[in-house]
């Protein structure tokens, strides 16, 4: 609570007491009253100061941003959200495939999917709020925004963390990628992430609603359940996926861009030459032409 609440506080008390000082005194009934009734007219006031502190201590927490602890990591969750769209989708939506709502890689299991498609990425310097167009300069920041002012937005009853099926979608693989070091594999923890990816697989492509289902439950098997083991054999994501393909085309548009220029060289060149050529050919016959006898 701030020196300036405080001061606002004491002010508001102070004037109503003067109040009702006053409202005493017009009635000459001051110094004739007993403390008992006094006191029933001071009642209402004390009443309503109690009041007025909650309510500004409320508003205060408020501002403050006093958000529930909320234990579902928006970095992971984010992770696997990626990977689900790098790595699966694509296939999903080839097969024309709807994912039920029970499955939890569906969007509506995303505790934050709400939040992040309120992002609003204007440049690299600048992330804007999609609730009250508040600017910041890094996502980190909007991230803590989100938390501290739109954490009542925010659907924690029937919501699962997407951040929970971490371990099966390889969410410490692509996080740690940029590292060289690889921590030592864990078969028991391989075990349990190897149930939980296939638990999935049965839950969102149940191979008893036909062939796109029963193709994408086993694409679903060979792309992140067969990595889940200590033998190292496989690799997460085998089949590809999204930035693959982002990365092999984009390769080919830098090529393309750097061959261009010397194609049109080339081009510019040869009707260059050709165009001498023809210019050669024409004064030889020209020549001819003046040389020949009358």
């Amino acid at each position: 609570e701030t020196t300036i609440q405080k001061q606002h506080k004491e002010d508001l008390i102070s004037f109503l007491r003067r109040r009702h000082f006053r409202l005493l005194c017009s009635m000459g009934r001051l110094k004739e009253s007993s403390p008992v009734i006094l006191l029933l007219l001071l009642f209402p006031l004390l009443l309503h100061s109690s009041s007025l502190t909650k309510v500004l201590g409320e508003s205060d927490s408020t501002r403050e941003g006093n958000a529930p602890e909320i234990h579902c990591s928006r970095e992971r969750s984010r992770a696997a959200w990626e990977i689900i769209q790098d790595y699966l989708t694509p296939f999903v939506e080839w097969e024309r495939y709807q994912i039920p709502n029970k499955c939890r890689l569906h969007p509506d299991n995303d505790l934050y999917r709400d939040q992040e498609q309120h992002k609003v990425h204007v440049d690299i310097y600048e992330w804007k709020c999609g609730y009250c167009r508040k600017s910041f300069n890094e996502e980190k920041f909007l991230d803590q925004h989100f938390d501290t002012r739109h954490y009542n937005l925010l659907n924690t009853s029937d919501t699962k963390c997407l951040a929970d099926l971490c371990g099966a979608l390889h969410c410490d693989y692509v996080l740690s990628s940029s590292k060289k070091g690889k921590s030592k594999c864990n078969p028991a923890a391989a075990a349990k992430n190897r149930h939980l990816c296939e638990s999935l697989a049965n839950t969102c492509f149940p191979v008893s609603q036909g062939p796109a289902a029963s193709r994408l439950h086993e694409h679903f098997l060979r792309q992140f359940c067969d990595a889940h083991t200590c033998t190292g054999k496989s690799k997460p994501f085998p089949r590809g996926g999204k930035k693959k393909s982002g990365v092999f085309y984009l390769a080919i548009s830098i090529l393309t861009l750097m061959l261009l220029p010397l194609f049109y060289l080339l081009v510019f060149l040869h009707q260059r030459e050709k165009r001498t050529g023809t210019q050669v050919l024409r004064r030889i016959v020209k020549t001819g032409k003046k040389t020949k006898p009358s």
